[in-house]
């Protein structure tokens, strides 16, 4: 067994620099204490250039969120306040198909899995039965009733990371990562601020020092590369090649900008992700101003194109203060690196790699490839198996994240745009994906169908398919049960009940920005009391148990059992 490492140097701040830093560190003083003193904390130093700007973007996450934050012993007051957080119930997709008349569809994918009803999935029940004219979404989550009604997901008086409905939040990434920063010196993170320019290697290849403009040589053990789409390290200095997506995925360009909400006092908890003629607009609103871009497809419009076609769509949002928005374009490398760790190096977050941010999954990723090293962390030998078995799971995130984005695309009907039409009929499927598309024609979703499933569950497929009504508009005929016998009595019992329970919720629930002032401790939002006066409940009765379950499995835990919903009826000596 080689000898242990010491110190660790991550390479480049930001969000996945600070990131990284903190789950290191944590999990450092964490063995240092549980060692009885006698294991001394390994060092982590983060060095970041003085020249290198962040992009204060709104950004949106996923339900792992929460957890992370009480993990890493963030108070929930100072991240809402520090990072203009609020609350995200999913992501509200319009316009991306359109229905059998011709209508374009708005559906969600929320963070709430629809339960299995006698052994079976709802799924089943509602492309057999449907759900009296409601929408899959409404009658398997909250979320969509609860974001319409601008309600937050739980009581005034809950205690911090309570989760109601599922959710995840938005936050300001540029001042996530300042919030960051501040809790990692505090716990002893050595903060550089210098530009890296050369690197000193061995004769093995590995990374053996950094040359810093300022300080000169910085020895390393190990080094992470959070440097962004430059992959200073990884791709640069050690050579390890780019896997480009292009060939997958259209859009390579974004335009982002600032704007204040139409309505201070209405803030939805919910991401938006509105489809335009080359690309797709995300409104991600904040606490105090909202967060919004396009992400759009180079080879279908310029960026003065682009940058018309947006603030054309955001004009009713803007009235005068449009002529002062002047978006901002940033390219996207798309794809990713082929092994995220060679030799002594890890690539975590852009340099590692980037899937447009249809799901929100950036920070997702940041946070799982830290854990991931946390739990194959090397020697100083770094063994190959470590480094293989690493590269291997990472791999398999990128893939599962791009077929999931992909099959947005794919299961596109929109004729109205040349853009539309490319990516459904000209754009490469993923062979993972493509298979899987060809099943899905004759069988609804499984578990057995997916060989990686981090974050995307085959019950979120449900919800996109089902969203998009492919099974309404000729994507194929609705799948046949498969044997199992649906009898249409516990499925109108559910629906019933679970239409009971959400339509209590959203009386009940604080809305959204008392609830964010109340977390915030911020005036008279402190006693219940909304904008307009009226004094909110303090305890309503939330929706059962199907309904507080995220969609993506808490890190490092086991994912959470599916919650089975049985319906007693009456045997008439006749099926259903």
């Amino acid at each position: 067994m080689g000898e242990r490492i010491t110190a660790v140097t991550i390479v480049g701040g930001g969000t996945a620099g600070w990131l990284t830093a903190l789950i290191l560190t944590t999990a450092f003083r964490t063995q240092a204490k549980d060692g009885g003193g006698n294991s001394e904390a390994r060092k982590v130093t983060l060095i970041e250039s003085p020249n290198v700007s962040t992009v204060g973007v709104g950004e949106a996450t996923v339900p792992a969120m929460p957890r992370l934050l009480q993990q890493m012993g963030i108070p929930e007051q100072d991240f809402f306040k520090h990072c203009n957080a609020s609350f995200k119930l999913g992501v509200l997709f319009d316009n991306w198909n359109v229905d059998k008349n011709g209508k374009r569809i708005a559906y969600i994918n929320s963070f709430n899995e629809a339960p299995v009803i006698g052994g079976v999935d709802a799924a089943h029940y509602f492309l057999k039965y449907g759900a009296g004219g409601q929408d899959f979404s409404r009658v398997v989550s909250p979320a969509l009733d609860l974001g319409l009604a601008l309600k937050g997901p739980r009581p005034l008086d809950a205690k911090p990371f309570t989760q109601g409905a599922g959710f995840a939040y938005h936050l300001d990434a540029g001042r996530f990562a300042e919030l960051l920063s501040e809790v990692c010196v505090a716990r002893g993170v050595e903060h550089i601020r210098d530009d890296v320019e050369d690197i000193e290697t061995d004769e093995r290849g590995f990374i053996t020092a950094l040359t810093l403009k300022q300080r000169g040589a910085h020895p390393v053990e190990l080094v992470i590369d959070c440097t962004g789409f430059r992959g200073f390290l990884i791709n640069k200095a050690l050579g390890e090649p780019f896997v480009d997506y292009s060939r997958y995925l259209a859009n390579d360009r974004a335009a982002a900008v600032q704007i204040p909400h139409p309505d201070p006092e209405r803030i939805e908890p919910l991401t938006r992700s509105t489809a335009l003629g080359a690309g797709w607009v995300w409104r991600v609103p904040l606490y105090s101003r909202v967060g919004t871009g396009y992400v759009f497809s180079s080879a279908h419009r310029s960026d003065d194109e682009a940058g018309a076609e947006l603030l054309e769509h955001l004009a009713p949002q803007l009235g005068a203060a449009a002529k002062d928005a002047t978006p901002r374009f940033i390219p996207m490398r798309v794809g990713r690196t082929r092994r995220p760790w060679v030799k002594n190096c890890v690539a975590i977050g852009l340099s590692s790699g980037f899937i447009e941010p249809l799901e929100s999954t950036a920070i997702y990723m940041i946070e799982m490839s830290a854990r991931w090293l946390l739990a194959y962390f090397p020697d100083k030998d770094f063994a190959e198996p470590t480094r293989a078995r690493y590269n291997t799971i990472a791999t398999q995130l990128y893939d599962e994240v791009r077929d999931f984005i992909c099959l947005h695309y794919a299961l596109g009907n929109r004729t109205d745009s040349q853009y539309w039409i490319d990516a459904r009929e000209d754009l490469e499927v993923p062979d993972s994906l493509a298979a899987n598309l060809d099943l899905w024609k004759h069988a609804v979703p499984t578990r057995y169908d997916l060989t990686f499933s981090s974050l995307f569950s085959y019950r979120v497929y449900h919800a996109v398919m089902l969203g998009k009504q492919v099974y309404e508009t000729g994507y194929a005929a609705p799948p046949r049960d498969g044997g199992v016998v649906l009898r249409p009595a516990p499925w109108r019992d559910y629906v019933k009940q679970t239409r009971r329970a959400i339509d209590a919720a959203v009386k009940a629930l604080p809305d959204h920005r008392t609830l964010l002032a109340t977390i915030r401790g911020e005036g008279a939002a402190v006693s219940g009391k909304t904008a307009s006066g009226p004094k909110l409940p303090a305890k309503p009765h939330l929706p059962s148990a199907q309904f507080q379950m995220p969609t993506v499995p808490l890190p490092g835990q086991a994912a959470p059992l599916t919650p089975v919903i049985t319906t007693k009826t009456k045997k008439t000596g006749r099926g259903g």
